[in-house]
């Protein structure tokens, strides 16, 4: 008796810590790509389905829902760890953490599939784990995208049968979203971004500016603006080891062909990926990033084997390489930055320095079109040819600030805060009216685009001029020190010469108009008591009328000039509501 208890207690103790795999109903994990023969590409709820089977059957995989989107669905965050632990906060200390990002354009699916092969292939055991990655994916970024599916969009893709659309559901483009954060899916990434905070960051993308041979290239974030140890590491060893493992694997790449309406010989730049993109979001914290940039006009199924080759590869090189290296130089990397005295806010192309490529395209030559009658570019996919293109992948810095000790916030930039704390910015709340000692931003001049781009109206080429004054901040406004882990996210949002900055992008435009005014027949006879009580401001004036013709035959114009010099003129106008602390 005593002995069948034993066996009996025995057989249920089994039975409890048997394996997901072993409990859990027999899923067919032959995905839509495979059964079709590499024609098409999975619908959402049947890529959300297949990661749940997957994460049911094998304890080595994760799934969970974090955040909204606009279309009303959670985004899903699906993470390998053959260890089956998925506590990031442990994670981090003892592995190499790769975040994948999978279709922000839906149509562009090459990554949806491939990543659900990869993943797959990992926890069956039919690829080897590694030993010291994390592997972490978004299955689908832009789900109200790929919820308005269709066949047509893409009209120079050659496959699948069937796709997302490139807008979200409120018709965003996502990959311009990821610094202005307008929809809910850039919100809820920047939550994933945050609790994963990846070593390496992979966006998978389809693309086309012109014909060449290869099917794959890859879009490093530029190495000169991800800076010091880091960019030097990206572009001297993670890249080249990453061609070369691809090259022993018999796919051929080359940087992304950053050319459009002429042909790639005359030589090609490198894309700079600015913090609207997502590359450029999460150079911002030092993650190591890369599109995977495959060639819209080659079929669909050898643009997925390339992207799963490009994954397997990078991970691989990580794994056996450099995890623990990465690991260190994005330390060193974010103090580097922190050492140092000014940092860029503007870079631009550095024509004297450049690389070679042994570039493989097509001949392509200029034909009268049938259609319009016109020249038009046409490729002959019958002349390939290998031959040495110029490529400019160096950049430098435009413009630089001096970096400040701190900014100080008006509280009522509620917007701006919200986006700072969604980033897990530190900051410091005054705890009583203080008089500080600022550096004080003014508008002198930006330009404004005169075409909607992505719900806004941005500004560009926008110069300021500074002062140190005392200003009095209320209790409640915001301090944020500069010495912190989102040092980066920080200046390139809060400057507003940053090509990104918030200001950039339309948040601050309410000081770009003046609130108050004047009756010019109430003051004129202020305006003449004006200059006569203050000489420096007539001789200013008389010189200005004497210079400038318009000015001289414009009399509200003359008037504004004074009224602005005058004490009725409001402080707030063109007046940049951040402030910085620099001692």
């Amino acid at each position: 008796m005593k002995t069948s208890f034993c066996l009996f207690f025995i057989a249920i103790f089994i039975a409890c810590t048997t394996s997901n795999k072993e409990n859990s109903p027999s899923y067919n994990f032959t995905t839509v790509f495979e059964t079709s023969k590499g024609t098409q590409t999975p619908t959402y709820p049947e890529v959300i389905k297949f990661y749940k089977n997957l994460a049911e059957t094998y304890p080595e995989i994760h799934l969970e829902t974090i955040g909204k989107t606009d279309s009303g669905e959670p985004l899903h965050l699906v993470t390998y760890n053959p260890e089956g632990t998925f506590d990031f906060d442990k994670l981090r200390k003892e592995k190499t953490i790769l975040l994948v990002n999978n279709g922000v354009h839906p149509g562009e699916s090459d990554g949806i599939d491939a990543t659900m092969l990869l993943l797959r292939d990992l926890a069956n055991g039919t690829k080897k784990a590694p030993e010291n990655v994390v592997i972490s994916a978004i299955p689908v970024y832009n789900v109200g995208g790929s919820l308005n599916r269709n066949s047509g969009t893409r009209a120079n893709q050659n496959g699948p049968e069937s796709y997302g659309f490139r807008g979200n559901a409120r018709n965003y483009d996502l990959n311009r979203d990821f610094i202005k954060s307008d929809t809910k899916n850039a919100k809820t990434f920047a939550k994933i971004f945050h609790k994963v905070q990846p070593d390496v960051f992979v966006d998978n993308h389809v693309s086309n500016g012109a014909d060449y041979q290869y099917a794959l290239t890859h879009l490093f974030t530029q190495h000169n603006k991800l800076g010091h140890e880091a960019g030097k590491f990206l572009h001297e060893t993670l890249m080249p080891d990453l061609e070369n493992t691809l090259a022993k694997n018999n796919w051929d790449i080359t940087p992304y062909v950053n050319v459009f309406g002429r042909t790639p010989e005359a030589g090609f730049s490198q894309f700079m990926d600015s913090p609207r993109y997502s590359t450029g979001y999460t150079t911002l914290f030092n993650s190591l990033g890369l599109m995977v940039e495959t060639h819209m006009l080659k079929p669909y199924k050898q643009r997925v084997e390339g992207t799963y080759a490009l994954m397997d590869a990078l991970i691989e090189n990580i794994d056996t390489k450099h995890h623990t290296k990465i690991k260190t130089i994005r330390k060193q990397t974010h103090e580097s930055f922190l050492a140092d005295v000014t940092y860029p806010i503007q870079w631009e192309l550095n024509r004297e320095q450049k690389s070679t490529l042994l570039f493989k395209g097509f001949e392509g030559s200029l034909v009268e079109s049938e259609v319009t009658g016109q020249q038009r570019l046409k490729y002959d996919a019958s002349k390939p040819f290998t031959k040495p293109v110029d490529y400019y992948n160096y950049f430098q810095p435009k413009k630089e600030i001096i970096v400040p000790k701190a900014y100080v916030i008006p509280q009522g930039w509620h917007d701006v805060l919200a986006l700072l704390r969604l980033n897990q910015v530190e900051m410091q709340t005054v705890e009583k009216d203080t008089l500080i000692d600022v550096e004080v931003y003014h508008i002198a001049d930006y330009k404004t685009y005169q075409n909607p781009y992505e719900g806004h109206y941005p500004h560009y080429n926008t110069q300021v001029t500074s002062s140190l004054n005392k200003l009095v901040f209320r209790k409640g406004d915001i301090v944020i020190r500069t010495n912190q882990p989102a040092f980066r996210y920080l200046i390139e949002t809060l400057e507003p010469e940053a090509v990104d900055s918030f200001f950039n992008w339309n948040f601050f435009d309410t000081v770009l108009q003046q609130k108050e005014g004047f009756s010019a027949y109430v003051f004129e006879d202020e305006a003449k008591e004006l200059l006569e009580k203050n000489p420096s401001w007539n001789t200013e004036f008389e010189n200005l009328k004497a210079s400038d013709e318009t000015f001289a035959k414009n009399a509200s114009q003359q008037l504004q000039w004074i009224y602005k010099k005058s004490h009725h003129y409001e402080k707030a106008h063109l007046r940049y509501p951040i402030f910085r602390i620099l001692k």
